[in-house]
């Protein structure tokens, strides 16, 4: 059976995986002018997240949970990472999406002012 910790740290870890793949997508979509559904839902899971960790005073919950397990510091304990990269996921992963919703915002707003090709949306990724 799995201990508490290691669940936890699976989960987040998981969750980083698929968080950081989306963000990826939206930097993607943003960078080719591609927007799919699949743009959309990769857009809306960053968005969700980004409100949860608002709403958790920039803390994940899971790393709370962790921390109320026994961990001594969740911000690192919590996730199947390299040390230099937990410790640096908020400013990498952050810098990255901010990145790509400001090269989107620009390319939507260039193309409806016809300074740039039309972004894409298409049904297909």
């Amino acid at each position: 059976m799995l201990r508490p910790i290691t669940f936890v740290k699976s989960a987040h870890t998981l969750a980083f995986i698929a968080l950081s793949v989306a963000n990826l997508v939206v930097f993607y979509s943003a960078l080719c002018g591609r927007v799919t559904p699949t743009t959309w839902v990769a857009m809306a899971l960053v968005i969700g997240e980004g409100i949860i960790l608002v709403l958790n005073g920039w803390r994940c919950p899971l790393t709370i949970y962790a921390e109320k397990l026994g961990a001594v510091s969740g911000q690192v304990t919590d996730i199947f990472l390299p040390k230099w990269l937990a410790d640096r996921i908020f400013p990498i992963c952050g810098g990255l999406l901010a990145f790509s919703m400001l090269l989107f915002i620009i390319r939507y707003l260039a193309s409806r002012l016809g300074l740039f090709a039309p972004l894409q949306f298409t049904s297909i990724f």
